[in-house]
């Protein structure tokens, strides 16, 4: 009889895990928040954070270290902790910070007494603590403390270690930015031991300071020497120690100035590996269990399980992988229990190794979630197994997908644990199967073991063989032979599930891809396509169509020469070929591109370089987007030889066929989008400046098309001006054009050099300057205008009066010479007087009453005007109307003018196709209703 019981009888999760209330912050330890008061209980509180905390063998050293520091019994006075991405450097801060700032006795702290005992230590003193968290600051920015401000590290450091006081000390070198140097932060730190100081996210904040600049926080250079000078300063204090997490991988360390920061601080900080070791495998069945399940008090009933499980093992003999027939292997099944170790081999063999996956942290993440399903579907596993796995709850395959590239979640709907997938069909089908979830819990195991990267194993071979298959899903007293049948019952239905070799034998190896089976004709079909002429021209055609529908640019060119983008005063918009791709850290490839377009316009230079602005791919995105755009292709060619009846298929294959064709072009949008992300705008400050500056600006790529995220980013960062005002444009004037004797300059000049200097505003077109110059006229603040000058007089002078149209020839005058012209011209002779001239006055009779009001005359209500005005002589005469009439008409406040002015022009010969453009497009900037051509 069997009497062994399921994990749910025996090992009880904790309240939060079982209610699923807890939080994936809990999991995620934050120095700072603990350090404010602000973090959860769990963190917050010394006994609770270490009553949950498994000391590890690198944790155990570096307390034991810390302790005897405290305690002036030497220890190390610096300690570097440097481990893989969640590999638990804040969490092992942490136990630091509670251990030297609690509030009860230490041996109240579970697990530290015993290190103390170990150290031959009665207590540690309570210590002083300081928390400089990189995450926390940034370099330009001053923080208020008490009734100081501090700007630095060290500034921070002496105001948490004694407040004002200590400030004080060291006040001078905060305000200048100068690091205060070993005798003074000796003096310091001397004052408030014992102390800790912990430092976390050094590298963060370090790199944010750019080598030469100068900033509220101090240079990158007095940074270091502060490190440097701490590290020297604390080894001469006997009860001070410091802690400072760096980064592993220089992947987290960001970019190559991040790299560089890396580098420098391991050299400034020093370090002491030997005290710091990272989490084991087996460290970790501790960690986990203790965080998310209460302590198991029937140790006997947990003692059965494993042992069944090790029985049934070695009574599997070579069925089973060769480490399950060993002895130490019952001791793991304890260990890990109530989660089987094969769950832990393999997210810390495989899963760990995906970029953004934590080694500790994630599988905490993961496995809170997949216990608070399994609790709640009642689950009666002996223990929680790969083939346990709920992948059909979305929370916790989430929490496996999103480490994964895309395109995982149809592979498991629909070949691994969805509603109507093809695992639950056969066990629906097949009852032997269906009675212990055999498909399920293998397709479940195979998923875990393969999908991180269809995984390669250290042997070099791909998959899993068929023994690992059976410990991820096989429980005592179930069937093998049950397992093996379902198994290759699976490789005969699944779409994603592949095998090498022949089913039947047990090397055979099985993995999981997002592929489907007839992905094999396509990857052959890919590899013929390099980045060919193919390639490139189906990349080009959808970057056309990406970049399609720009409502600023007028001319949008993708992969052109220099010498097929016309030099005109167009604004154009220059995609630049996938040979001269942008990113972060390569900049050159592009920015000696685009000094090549603005210099030349193929054999010929380039005169109006200020109206080209460019987009560039990004170097990390294209190869990507390349192989994106050659499965495009080569599912295109399959669908096509499926049609041609050149490959033949089955119906079912042909719409697999049709269907990944159709996810893949539909991807097609997302990765260019993504790729083609790099705004780049030449711009130079002033005109003394001989090198040209790229700007880089990165687009949106999601939430609207590239034409909108291009022209968001022109408008917000003003590389484009679509309105401009005339205090701007009087400002560009009165700095560069009005000087000495020339206070006059044709707006045609102005805007003929904006599209050629690149110190100059980029206008979206010229009627954007008209528009400008037109509201400018009517106010006496701007510049005054003529329409030409001879010698001293300028022709058609105007100051503080509104301009109706643009002149060609239109003058700019500086307003101070405006006003001085005006001065000059005689003032016109005084209209004369209205009423009735001179003559006797009229003698009114004399009379009773009142003097009755004089007759109200009948005034005309409205006026109406009509003119022809002469060709050669418009502009005078628009000018004069304006002046003459307009302005009389206007003068009345009750008057109501409806002004429309109509023009019909005849061309014998045809209008050109510039004169056309040239026209409605500015009759569209100035308002006009009706503007047609016929």
């Amino acid at each position: 009889m069997n009497t062994t019981k399921p994990w749910r009888e025996i090992a009880i999760p904790h309240s939060d895990v079982l209610e699923g209330t807890f939080q994936q912050s809990e999991f995620a330890a934050d120095l700072s928040a603990v350090h404010s008061g602000k973090a959860t209980r769990e963190y917050q509180d010394a006994r609770a954070f270490f009553d949950r905390t498994f000391i590890t063998e690198g944790m155990s050293l570096l307390l034991t270290s810390v302790a005897n520091r405290l305690n002036k019994k030497g220890g190390d006075p610096v300690m570097q902790l440097q481990t893989s991405f969640g590999g638990g450097k804040t969490h092992t801060m942490l136990a630091v910070y509670h251990m030297a700032t609690r509030t009860c006795p230490i041996q109240e702290l579970p697990g530290v007494g015993r290190l103390l005992d170990q150290a031959k230590l009665l207590d540690v003193p309570r210590a002083r603590a300081a928390v400089l968290d990189g995450n926390q600051w940034a370099p330009s920015q001053s923080r208020p403390k008490g009734s100081v401000v501090v700007r630095t590290l060290w500034g921070e450091l002496a105001w948490q270690l004694g407040g004002d006081a200590l400030y004080e000390k060291i006040r001078e070198s905060d305000v200048q930015g100068t690091s205060p140097g070993k005798d003074l932060l000796q003096e310091v730190i001397q004052a408030a031991a014992p102390c800790v100081i912990l430092i976390d996210e050094l590298v963060a904040f370090i790199r944010q300071f750019e080598p030469g600049k100068s900033y509220p926080g101090g240079t990158f250079d007095s940074n270091l020497s502060f490190l440097q000078a701490l590290t020297e300063a604390v080894k001469l204090v006997p009860d001070a120690v410091v802690l400072a997490s760096l980064p592993e991988s220089i992947i987290e360390a960001g970019s190559d100035h991040g790299v560089t920061v890396l580098h420098a601080l391991e050299k400034t900080v020093g370090r002491v590996q030997a005290l710091w070791k990272p989490v084991a495998t087996e460290e970790a069945f501790e960690i986990v269990r203790r965080r998310l399940f209460e302590t198991v008090s029937d140790l006997n009933s947990r003692d059965a399980v494993c042992s069944a499980f090790a029985d049934a093992y070695i009574a599997g003999g070579s069925s089973f992988p060769s480490e399950t027939q060993e002895a130490r292997y019952l001791g793991r099944l304890k260990e890990a229990y109530p989660i089987h170790p094969e769950v832990f081999d393999r997210l810390y063999e495989d899963w760990s190794t995906l970029q953004g996956f934590q080694r500790t942290r994630g599988v905490l993440k993961l496995m809170a979630k997949v216990i608070h399903q399994l609790w709640k579907d009642a689950n009666t596993d002996l223990m929680i197994m790969p083939g346990s796995l709920p992948l059909y709850d979305g929370n916790c395959r989430s929490e496996l997908t999103q480490h994964l590239n895309q395109g995982w979640d149809p592979v498991i709907e629909r070949d691994i644990d969805g509603e109507r997938s093809e695992t639950r069909d056969l066990e629906i089908k097949e009852t032997r199967f269906g009675s212990i979830s055999a498909a399920r819990r293998i397709a479940r195991t195979l998923f875990l073991g393969t999908a991180p990267s269809s995984v390669e194993t250290k042997a070099g071979l791909k998959g899993m063989d068929r023994g690992r298959v059976l410990l991820g899903c096989l429980q005592p007293g179930q069937a093998s032979a049950t397992y093996v049948d379902a198994l290759g019952r699976l490789v005969d239905r699944l779409h994603f599930l592949s095998a090498t070799g022949d089913k039947s034998q047990e090397n055979t190896r099985y993995w999981f891809d997002t592929r489907a089976n007839l992905r094999r004709e396509m990857e052959d079909r890919k590899s013929r396509y390099g980045e060919q002429k193919e390639v490139q021209e189906r990349i080009a055609t959808e970057v056309r169509k990406l970049a399609a529908g720009s409502s600023v640019f007028e001319g949008v060119h993708v992969f052109a020469p220099h010498s097929d983008i016309p030099d005109d005063a167009t604004l154009r918009l220059v995609f630049l070929p996938p040979s001269k791709l942008y990113s972060s850290q390569d900049k050159k490839l592009a920015f000696d591109a685009i000094q090549d377009y603005l210099k030349n316009n193929g054999t010929r230079p380039r005169h109006r370089a200020n109206r080209l602005i460019f987009v560039a791919g990004d170097d990390a995105v294209y190869h990507r987007a390349v192989d994106q755009t050659r499965t495009v292709l080569a599912w295109e060619s399959i669908v096509a030889d499926i049609a041609g009846r050149k490959l033949v298929v089955d119906r079912l294959q042909e719409d697999q066929a049709k269907t990944a064709l159709t996810t893949a072009a539909g991807g097609l949008n997302g990765v260019f989008r993504e790729c083609f992300k790099w705004l780049l705008c030449p711009v130079q400050e002033t005109p003394a400046d001989r090198e040209i500056k790229i700007e880089s600006f990165t687009l949106h790529t999601s939430g609207t098309t590239l034409p909108q995220a291009v022209e968001h980013a022109c408008t917000e960062n003003e590389l484009v001006i679509t309105t401009w005002s005339a205090i701007h444009l009087r400002g560009i004037l009165k700095s560069l054009y009005w000087k000495g004797d020339q206070l006059s300059v044709a707006a045609s000049r102005f805007w003929d050099d904006s599209t050629k200097y690149l110190y100059l505003p980029r206008l979206r077109s010229q009627g954007v300057l008209n528009e400008a110059i037109l509201r400018g006229t009517s106010s006496r603040d701007f510049f005054g205008t003529a329409l030409g000058r001879d010698g001293s007089k300028y022709e058609g002078f105007q100051f503080g009066k509104a301009v109706f149209s643009i002149d060609a020839n239109l003058l700019l005058i500086d307003p101070a010479e405006a006003a001085r012209y005006e001065a000059t011209i005689e003032p016109p002779a005084p209209p004369p007087p209205t009423g009735p001239g001179p003559g006797p006055t009229p003698q009114v009779p004399p009379g009773p009453g009142p003097t009755p009001p004089p007759p109200v005359p009948n005034l005309p209500t409205s006026f109406h005007g009509s003119v022809q005005v002469a060709q050669a002589s418009f502009k005078m005469k628009l000018q004069d109307i304006a002046d003459e009439i307009l302005l009389h008409l206007a003068a009345d406040p009750k008057a109501q003018l409806k002004i429309t002015l109509e023009i019909s022009a005849d061309f014998p010969s045809g209008a050109s196709q510039t004169l056309q453009r040239t026209v409605s497009e500015n009759a569209a900037n100035l308002g006009f209703t009706l503007k047609e051509w016929e």
